[in-house]
C-alpha cells in the first residue's frame, strides 16, 4: 500500500510552511558547500541520509531541531541554523496536513501510535519510502496531478515519517511482496535508493521488514494491503484503500480479523533476518 499515507485521491497539502523550508534549505546547502561537503558527506557526519540532506535542502522536508542544531556546530554557522528552529516548528505547527475529516482522525492516530503494522503487495509503505520515490508514484497518477500538487504532497509525506525516528518510536512491522524489491518505480537509481532505504529502516531496533516469498502456495493477504494501527491508550483500528476508495476500520470485529490476518501474513513471509538478507542481496551488498 504505497499511498498508506494517505487516502487515494484527496488532498494531502498542507499550509505553505514550504517558502521557509526552501530559505533555510537554501542556508543549509550555503554553510554544506563553504566547508566543502558533499550532501553524503554531511549526512554521514550528523548520521542521517543523502536523500533526507538533499530533500531539506531543496525545501522538500522540514528540518528538525536536532538537524538544526547538530548541522550549525558541524557547519560553524555560529547560530544562524539554531536561530531558525523555533520558527520552523512554529510554521510547521500552522501547516497542519489538509485531510477529509474521517482521514485527520486517523492522522492524528498515527501520530499517536505506539504501534503500525503494514502489508502492502503493490509497493512500498508511503512512511518507508525515499523522496524520489514518493515523488516517482505521483508522477505517474492517472488523472495527472499538477507540479504544485504533487510537491505539496511529497513534503506531506515525508513530514509523516518523523515518526519513525522521534522518541519513544512506534514499534512498525512491515510485510511487503518480494515483486516489491524487483520493480524499478521511478528508474534503476531511484529504486536502488529505496532499496537502500529499506535496509537502513530494517537494521532499526523499533522496525521489523518482511519480505512475502513469490513462490508461496498459501498466502493469507490475497485479499489486498492494508494497515493496523494501535494508538497509546486507545483501541487497534485499520486503514484499508483500494483505487478510488479509502477507509478506516474501527469497528472492532472487523480489526480482530484483520490483526488475524496480518498474523498470518507475517508467518508466512521471510523472517526479518532473512529478509534483510535477501534486500541486500536484490542491492548487491553480499
Amino acid at each position: 500500500m504505497s499511498d498508506t499515507s494517505q487516502p487515494a485521491d484527496t488532498n494531502e497539502e498542507g499550509e505553505p510552511s514550504s517558502d521557509l523550508n526552501r530559505v533555510v534549505g537554501k542556508q543549509v546547502k550555503l554553510l554544506r558547500e563553504r566547508a566543502g561537503l558533499t550532501q553524503r558527506e554531511l549526512g554521514d557526519q550528523l548520521g542521517y541520509s543523502e536523500d533526507l540532506v538533499s530533500s531539506l535542502e531543496r525545501g522538500r522536508r522540514t528540518p528538525q531541531r536536532d538537524f538544526l542544531e547538530t548541522a550549525d556546530d558541524l557547519l560553524k554557522a555560529g547560530g544562524l541554523l539554531k536561530a531558525t528552529a523555533e520558527d520552523v516548528e512554529r510554521a510547521k505547527a500552522k501547516s497542519r496536513v489538509r485531510h477529509p475529516a474521517w482521514f485527520r482522525d486517523y492522522a492524528r492516530l498515527e501520530r499517536e501510535a505506539v504501534e503500525i503494522s503494514f502489508y502492502n503487495n503493490h509497493d512500498v509503505p508511503g512512511l518507508l519510502q525515499t523522496e524520489r520515490r514518493a515523488r516517482a508514484l505521483y508522477e505517474m497518477r492517472t488523472p495527472l496531478l499538477g507540479e504544485d500538487t504533487i510537491d505539496q504532497r511529497v513534503a506531506s509525506r515525508l513530514d509523516r515519517q518523523d515518526i519513525l525516528t522521534r522518541w519513544p518510536p512506534p514499534m512498525v512491522t512491515a510485510v511487503v511482496e518480494e515483486v516489491v524489491l524487483q520493480r524499478p518505480i521511478g528508474g534503476r537509481e531511484v529504486h536502488k535508493e529505496q532499496l537502500e532505504r529499506l535496509i537502513t529502516l530494517a537494521r532499526l531496533r523499533n522496525v521489523e521488514l518482511q519480505v512475502m516469498p513469490t513462490d508461496r502456495m498459501e498466502h493469507a493477504g490475497m485479499g489486498g494491503a492494508f494497515v493496523l494501527l494501535t494508538p497509546k491508550g486507545k483501541s487497534q483500528v485499520a486503514y484499508t484503500e483500494a483505487q478510488n476508495s479509502s477507509r478506516l476500520v474501527t469497528d472492532s470485529e472487523e480489526v480482530r480479523i484483520l490483526a488475524a490476518r496480518y498474523g498470518s501474513i507475517r508467518a508466512q513471509a521471510l523472517t526479518p533476518r532473512e529478509s534483510l538478507a535477501l534486500m541486500e542481496d536484490s542491492l548487491g551488498e553480499r
